[in-house]
């Protein structure tokens, strides 16, 4: 789609959350939902319209291209989420791993894209997929993805430590999921994918190397995801990228410049009316309320959420940046304090007057 379409709901006050999560468990039996992909296709489109936004958002189930790589080793789903790589792996091993062929998807998988699928018959929504980013995924095959990154932002190579040849292996095999997962969902209907990347931040990546010049967020960050926005763009997929780890001033100008998505989605650590010096008047930026605390009248009642909301929205207006008012991440369903949170999206939405 032409980027004017993402600037026209910036311009007319659109304001939602990524919210799916929330409206499944309405459901009866929202896991067996998750597993469904008609099922989903409807809760996701139930989602969408309640919130009034064309873009149709799935579950942000960062686990599945996970779950859909370790198959490929012989690792079953229910293995799969504690699971780590603690060895180098053999060349075989790799080419399988990278291979481009078509895999099995695992049920939730399978689910999304057949929700895609769905969605793609509503002729008023837009079907966005949703993946995770090469390097979060990375991390989440590591048992200990900081040391490995600290020893190779610090000069070490692969040559000379296991944990770092380790960590260049899992990033290749995490970018060759991620283009298969896709892939897989552009040719179930997606016209628009949100990359999610909340490691790729300080937490993971050391700015102290960054300034001294190592090209660790280059080659672990950047390089990887610029690959995967060159796929969605040969296949006239547009890039949504999303990520609420805490970042570094570089890191959210290499995200809105050279990655170029049509929406930046950045964590409530972030000040959006300082971050649109860094960030193309042609990026939406979106968020970012403090969603991920709004499970807790302590840390954040709703007169807080009003006023938050009425800052952003204030203070974007003034800096005159294209902006949808959103949550900082997924708002995920919690037990016994699904009412808090629904009463907290509402305010977000309806609490503070659009300007």
């Amino acid at each position: 789609m032409d980027r004017k379409f993402y600037l026209e709901l910036a311009g007319r006050g659109l304001r939602m959350p990524i919210g799916t999560d929330l409206v499944m468990h309405e459901e009866t039996e929202p896991e067996k939902v998750r597993n469904n992909g008609a099922a989903l296709g409807r809760v996701i489109e139930r989602a969408a319209r309640r919130w009034g936004t064309p873009l149709a958002v799935p579950l942000m189930d960062l686990r599945l291209e996970k779950i859909d790589l370790l198959a490929l080793a012989g690792i079953s789903a229910t293995e799969a989420e504690s699971y780590h790589v603690t060895a180098p792996l053999e060349e075989t091993a790799l080419a399988t791993m990278c291979g481009e062929q078509t895999v099995p998807l695992c049920p939730g998988s399978s689910a999304r894209d057949e929700a895609l699928t769905y969605i793609r018959t509503q002729q008023d929504l837009i079907p966005v997929g949703m993946a995770i980013g090469p390097f979060s995924l990375t991390t989440r095959l590591l048992a200990d993805p900081i040391t490995a990154a600290a020893m190779a932002g610090s000069g070490v190579d692969a040559r000379q430590s296991d944990e770092v040849r380790l960590l260049w292996q899992c990033l290749r095999v995490s970018e060759a999921a991620v283009l298969r997962s896709v892939r897989s969902q552009i040719r179930h209907g997606a016209r628009a994918i949100m990359i999610c990347e909340p490691t790729a931040s300080i937490a993971f990546i050391s700015p102290r190397q960054m300034k001294a010049g190592s090209n660790l967020f280059e080659r672990l960050v950047m390089e990887p995801n610029l690959r995967v926005k060159a796929a969605l763009e040969e296949a006239g997929c547009d890039l949504i990228f999303h990520d609420c780890g805490e970042l570094i001033d570089p890191m959210v100008e290499a995200f809105a410049n050279r990655l170029h998505p049509v929406i930046l989605s950045l964590g409530s650590s972030r000040k959006l009316w300082e971050d649109t010096r860094l960030v193309p008047k042609d990026v939406v930026l979106y968020g970012n309320l403090p969603s991920k605390s709004f499970y807790s009248d302590g840390a954040m009642p709703v007169e807080e959420v009003v006023r938050r909301t009425g800052e952003l929205v204030a203070k974007m207006k003034a800096c005159g940046h294209p902006h949808i008012v959103g949550s900082e991440c997924d708002v995920l369903f919690v037990p016994d304090a699904q009412d808090a949170i629904r009463k907290k999206v509402d305010a977000m939405i309806h609490g503070a007057p659009v300007a």
